[in-house]
């Protein structure tokens, strides 16, 4: 440990609130030793380099948003469940833009791994059991929804909607509800 008590939990943790500060892509193992008002030299006991200084915040970040998740759907299916979720993903972008761009830091296949990743979809496949899809359409169901609430979230958070009529929170209502009746529909069949 550093004169100024460097660990690498403490060093990723700085790193994700640089990120929300500043942006994920200006997370750099310079930018942080500068916070620490340390050498670069001193971070490299804790982590390798930028990259994995990086990825350590994508893990920090996909665990943070898998706890949110599971909480918020602790019992609940369905509609519910699947607008709790997508709450969740919302939520945490909105307080910690940074750490939700890094969930989306590509990962090694090791590190994807050691990460909660697996959760995540997990999760995800628990929200469309309440809507009888198996198999292939499942697979289907899980990348729509990652890709309308990530979509979603990135336009929002760009400031996409912050120049038109209706709100934001209108037209994210009427997202979910869009969903819902398209996986109901698509389970009737």
């Amino acid at each position: 440990m550093g004169r100024i008590g460097l660990t690498t939990d403490r060093l990723v943790r700085a790193g994700a609130e640089l990120a929300d500060e500043v942006g994920f892509e200006q997370v750099t193992a310079s930018a942080l030793a500068r916070r620490f008002g340390v050498k670069v030299a001193s971070l490299y006991s804790h982590v390798r380099n930028s990259r994995d200084l990086k990825a350590r915040i994508a893990l920090l970040a996909l665990e943070e948003l898998a706890d949110r998740a599971a909480s918020a759907l602790a019992g609940r299916a369905g509609k519910d469940a699947l607008t709790a979720l997508a709450d969740v993903y919302r939520d945490y972008a909105r307080e910690h833009p940074g750490r939700y761009d890094a969930s989306r830091f590509r990962l090694t296949p090791e590190e994807a791994v050691a990460g909660a990743g697996r959760r995540h979809s997990e999760m995800m496949r628990a929200v469309l059991r309440g809507y009888d899809l198996t198999g292939p359409e499942q697979t289907h169901a899980v990348r729509l929804l990652g890709s309308v609430i990530h979509g979603y979230v990135s336009l929002e958070l760009a400031g996409g909607f912050s120049h038109s009529a209706p709100d934001p929170q209108e037209s994210w209502s009427w997202t979910l509800d869009s969903l819902d009746t398209l996986l109901r529909t698509r389970a009737a069949r």
